[in-house]
């Protein structure tokens, strides 16, 4: 008795008193400092990878180059009129006498001349007369740090070569087409191929998952079939991506090569007649993200409380009346924020669209959803693999330019979210 007397003393209800309340609160406080500091721990890796990353792209954005020509451009000025500020019709002979007439003829059946434009063929004369071709590159530490070391480099090593310090993310980094030379490529293409790509798989993957989640959450009942379903979609959202290429390769781009392709609406030319297409593409990255979208859009419709429901019941509106002003609307900034993070999933993706078929050089930008494509990412890998040490320098900027261009499509759709939260 005496024991549970004492036993008594030491707690009420429950909980300890005296010395053993001291000894509890100081084993707590000590439990969550212990996590404090594995959390700032965290948090300090994470913010270390980021700055590694950060800078290891910079680096290679930017530096001295060594660059020789095969041919001046100041020797095909006309008339004392330097080469860049000459005409269209006036760029054409001087391309006619510096290249074979098999190339004019194969450059002519990709696209006639007539129909291309004077910066179109600028390109050419830089890319297949004056040839130039980067001999060396420094980082942008070196450059900054070393300077006088790399001239001297540059002096002894390249005498015939200009050295300069280039920004490998610039004006015409974005406006060229792609290129074999490191110097003439740009990222045109694949921006136009990554956008087209997201588009349409915004407009299959949004109205599709955001449809399934208000009936598994809304209209479906409880029983074993619904709730297999809804597990099988959260485990669809841990897949590897490269079995969505394979999925898309079979259906997309095989099964419904007539779709795909074009063909159904005749506009399909013998480029894109394997189905290997913008649209093929965008579908399959659709069925990537649509677990994702579904998960978050049903997060977000079981969020909105049922009082809000029972308020329109009241009111004598439909179930369907109730989901559509209410339910959806009260939802709808849960709704854009799971988007947000699946269409960033969609524009960082590669494996997928090397199934499918993106093309690792295209020459032309992509017109509509049935033209060969390739993206960001996938220019990105081809140039990583690449030997020559130029190629990594402008995968580096591309690497800017795929970030630039997801931040500024998150940020749009942020904005758009906010806006809608505040009109509820």
């Amino acid at each position: 008795m005496a024991k549970q007397d004492m036993a008594k003393k030491r707690t009420v209800n429950g909980m300890p008193q005296g010395a053993d309340f001291k000894k509890s609160m100081e084993a707590r406080k000590r439990r969550g400092f212990i996590w404090a500091i594995l959390f700032q721990a965290s948090m300090i890796v994470g913010i270390v990878a980021l700055s590694a990353l950060l800078y290891n792209v910079m680096n290679q954005s930017f530096g001295y180059v060594a660059i020789e020509n095969s041919v001046e451009p100041e020797t095909l000025a006309i008339n004392g009129t330097p080469l860049e500020e000459l005409s269209k019709e006036q760029l054409i002979p001087i391309l006619e006498a510096h290249v074979s007439k098999g190339l004019m003829r194969r450059l002519e059946k990709d696209q006639p001349f007539a129909e291309r434009s004077r910066d179109n063929v600028y390109e050419l004369i830089l890319e297949r007369v004056v040839e130039p071709q980067t001999e060396a590159s420094w980082s942008l530490v070196d450059s900054l740090l070393h300077r006088s070391e790399i001239m001297q480099e540059a002096q002894t090593d390249y005498p015939n070569a200009h050295l300069k310090f280039r920004s490998w993310l610039n004006a015409s980094f974005v406006k060229n087409q792609q290129s074999s030379t490191p110097d003439l490529a740009g990222v045109r293409t694949a921006i136009f191929g990554s956008l087209w790509t997201i588009l349409i798989t915004l407009l299959f993957a949004l109205p599709v998952g955001v449809g399934a989640a208000v009936y598994l959450e809304e209209y479906a009942a409880d029983n074993m079939l619904n709730r297999l379903i809804k597990t099988n979609i959260d485990n669809l959202a841990g897949v590897p991506s490269i079995i969505y290429g394979m999925l898309g390769l079979a259906i997309f781009v095989r099964a419904l090569e007539p779709l795909t392709s074009g063909a159904l609406f005749g506009v399909v030319d013998d480029t894109t007649a394997n189905g290997r297409t913008i649209l093929s593409a965008g579908l399959t990255l659709g069925l990537l993200v649509l677990p994702l979208i579904i998960i978050n859009a049903q997060e977000a419709i079981r969020a909105v409380p049922s009082s809000l429901r029972e308020a329109g019941y009241g009111l004598g509106a439909t179930k369907w009346q109730v989901i559509w002003s209410h339910v959806l609307g009260s939802a709808l900034p849960g709704i854009l924020t799971g988007n947000i993070l699946a269409m960033s999933r969609a524009i960082g993706e590669t494996a997928p669209l090397v199934v499918v078929g993106a093309s690792a050089f295209v020459a032309l930008d992509p017109n509509g959803p049935f033209s060969k494509f390739t993206t960001l990412p996938v220019q990105i890998y081809q140039w990583t693999a690449r030997p020559q040490d130029q190629f990594r320098n402008i995968a580096a900027a591309a690497i800017l330019v795929l970030l630039i261009l997801l931040l500024t499509l998150n940020a749009s759709a942020v904005l758009l979210r906010n806006r809608y939260s505040q009109k509820l």
